[in-house]
């Protein structure tokens, strides 16, 4: 290769990283690195008012494809409106690569931070022969994840530790987003204004059954918890969301906890820290697969009362093979782009039916005097 072609190459190259580092300098990229978010501050007439929330992205490095379109998604639709901060989490140092690609998809901050070993490894207390035996059980059932050890620190970190990040201290409210997920309906409203407003603690968009063999003792722990703490069982709560036969069985009901917006405040409580806690001190996240989803739906299900819960029926959202996808009315006139007769809502894997009939006055619930337990 000539010295002119080489020299060429050579500018070629320096005049396209310039450029990388102008992009990411032009929307405040350097400055977003830092691991310990300022309070925000907004200028009056740029943007709505934001509320105390960010948006919480779980991520690993060579899962950037899923991130950038989900990040791309959102923001499209709402985000680019009021740039809520999005704050990354990874149980590994993120790539310079992942930090430049991520933080060239939003004008909003973006914060970056490392999960500390004790809240994402299994604990040493484990035992490792009947957690290895448990891996390999669920395996031959065929369930997803079953044989997955990260996937189990994963629900474990998502259950219990999350809201306790450095991070995640200065913020009350979050949006919980993954990769690959698709949002269908333009916002024009703001969720977490919403939420507030109607003293909402936590909402959802799609509600379905739980995979009963990942959750064998699930059941007996969280009554075992409730006769040793019965003072965090609150009136009017949404038992009957978890249990058709008055609290004898679970009817394997949560929310699905891949699209959830709500108060960290409530993980936070003593109610909650007691509840993981011992729940913990169980195994079960190690023994069997207990998933977060269904531990923050059971603790939000029985120690808020269940006007403090929301279904976002407006909020268009697909997650892998499950979507809900607003009605007409549903929708409030905002613009969707998915098919209304794709939604989980009316197949047999959903559990809005259980939900909506918490509000009605005949129900699917069975009488209370059947129930075995004084607390339902």
């Amino acid at each position: 290769m000539s010295f002119k072609i080489k020299h060429y190459v050579a500018l070629s190259t320096l005049s396209m990283l310039a450029l990388f580092c102008t992009m990411v300098l032009l929307r405040g990229g350097f400055r977003q690195l830092g691991t310990t978010p300022p309070v925000v501050s907004i200028e009056s007439g740029l943007i709505p008012t934001r509320e105390n929330a960010t948006l919480v992205f779980l991520a690993r490095n060579s899962e950037l494809k899923g991130v950038l379109t989900s990040m791309q998604n959102l923001e499209n639709r709402f985000n680019h409106k009021y740039m809520y901060p999005w704050v990354f989490l990874n149980d590994e140092e993120f790539t310079n690569e992942f930090k430049g690609r991520v933080m060239l998809e939003t004008n909003a901050k973006v914060y970056f931070g490392l999960i500390p070993k004790e809240h994402w490894v299994q604990p040493a207390w484990i035992d490792e022969e009947k957690a290895e035996e448990s891996r390999r059980r669920l395996t031959e059932q065929k369930v997803i994840y079953g044989g997955s050890s990260s996937y189990r620190n994963m629900c474990r970190f998502n259950s219990g530790y999350f809201f306790q990040h450095p991070l995640l201290q200065q913020f009350k409210y979050y949006w919980r987003v993954e990769p690959n997920i698709k949002y269908f309906c333009d916002m024009n409203y703001d969720p977490f204004r919403y939420m507030i407003d109607n003293n909402h603690t936590y909402g959802f968009t799609i509600a379905l059954y739980e995979v009963p063999e990942t959750v064998t003792t699930l059941w007996e722990s969280v009554n075992e918890f409730i006769s040793q703490y019965p003072q965090y069982i609150v009136n009017d709560n949404a038992k009957e969301f978890l249990s058709s036969d008055g609290g004898n069985t679970y009817n394997m009901c949560h929310f699905w906890s891949n699209f959830e917006i709500a108060d960290m405040d409530f993980w936070r409580s003593d109610a909650y820290q007691a509840f993981f806690k011992f729940l913990d001190a169980e195994g079960g996240f190690y023994y069997e697969r207990w998933g977060d989803a269904p531990v923050h739906s059971i603790a939000a299900a029985l120690f808020l009362p269940k006007n403090r819960l929301h279904f976002f029926q407006d909020i268009g959202y697909q997650h892998a093979t499950y979507q809900h996808c607003p009605s007409s009315d549903e929708s409030m006139g905002n613009t969707c782009s998915c098919h209304r007769w794709n939604t989980i809502d009316t197949k047999k894997q959903s559990c809005l039916p259980q939900y909506k009939a918490l509000y009605m006055n005949t129900s699917i619930r069975i009488d209370r005097a059947q129930g075995l337990f004084p607390w339902w």
